[in-house]
């Protein structure tokens, strides 16, 4: 069966970059995920520190880029005005619009090169930088693609996306506080009708019991919580991610291990892994 799409994961950590010798099999940056369409199309989840290594990749290569934000805080944009293609004239990037709270933004990838928090304003990148507005997420319909949103649970609001292509799907729901303790955007029976049947689930599984009540409100998911949408969806393959910035690859490890031993025991033939810098997915 000929390939839909190839996904490939640059960073898979959440809220800030951790380097260091306990990181280096999962690595250190933060959430960065390129989805390739296939003839000269390129979508990339969210621009956190794995995009400089992404745009070193694509440094040779001549590709329509197209970047997705699930929101706009540090850790999902600051690895954008290290992106290799920014600096090359013949590059055309478009920006989708991104939705907060009940605002369509503009770029917020670009507001932060104002030259005071970033030497580069976007006046001075050589390549053409885009925001269509008008089209959103229209215009992947153009390359024979759907993607689809859905707003998460995080503070000050974010969004997930669907992303259809040639019969084979993926949903990206990074963020998300399954049960959060303030006003839901969506539900629990929501976000399973939105994953129903999808190829691959990549899902916020940033925190364990151990670091609740603590951290209860602050926008992420147990990893138990994510096993059960994965389950009531029937997704074929589930991908943790977003990984809290103490969880070394010793304690990744042992929750990979744990979530596959409960998956088996609900019976499901649902593929599960942890996401790590490099991992690359078929579809």
């Amino acid at each position: 069966m000929k390939t839909a799409m190839t996904l490939q994961f640059w960073g898979v950590r959440g809220s800030i970059p951790t380097p260091g010798p306990t990181t280096v099999r999962y690595g250190g940056n933060t959430a960065c995920i390129s989805v390739d369409l296939g003839h000269g199309t390129l979508l990339v989840l969210d621009a956190g520190t794995g995009m400089r290594t992404l745009g070193e990749h694509l440094a040779d290569e001549d590709t329509d880029i197209f970047v997705l934000l699930s929101h706009a805080h540090w850790d999902h944009i600051q690895g954008f005005p290290f992106f290799a293609p920014l600096y090359q004239p013949h590059r055309m990037i478009s920006i989708l619009p991104t939705r907060m709270e009940h605002t369509l933004w503009w770029c917020p990838t670009l507001e932060q090169m104002d030259g005071m928090h970033f030497p580069v304003t976007p006046e001075e990148l050589p390549a053409r930088v885009l925001c269509p507005m008008e089209k959103g997420l229209e215009v992947f319909q153009e390359h024979g693609c759907h993607v689809s949103w859905i707003a998460t649970n995080h503070p000050g609001g974010g969004t997930g996306y669907r992303i259809e292509h040639a019969g084979r799907s993926l949903v990206y729901l990074t963020d998300n506080e399954l049960e959060p303790p303030y006003e839901k955007a969506t539900s629990f029976a929501e976000f399973v009708e939105f994953c129903r049947y999808t190829d691959v689930l990549i899902h916020d599984a940033q925190y364990l019991h151990s670091d609740m009540p603590a951290k209860h409100g602050w926008g992420h998911s147990l990893v138990q919580q994510v096993c059960q949408l994965s389950v009531a969806a029937e997704v074929k393959h589930l991908i943790l991610f977003h990984h809290d910035p103490v969880r070394t690859d010793d304690g990744l490890d042992a929750i990979q291990e744990e979530t596959r031993a409960w998956i088996h025991t609900q019976n499901q033939h649902m593929q599960c892994t942890a996401a790590y810098e490099g991992l690359v997915v078929d579809l």
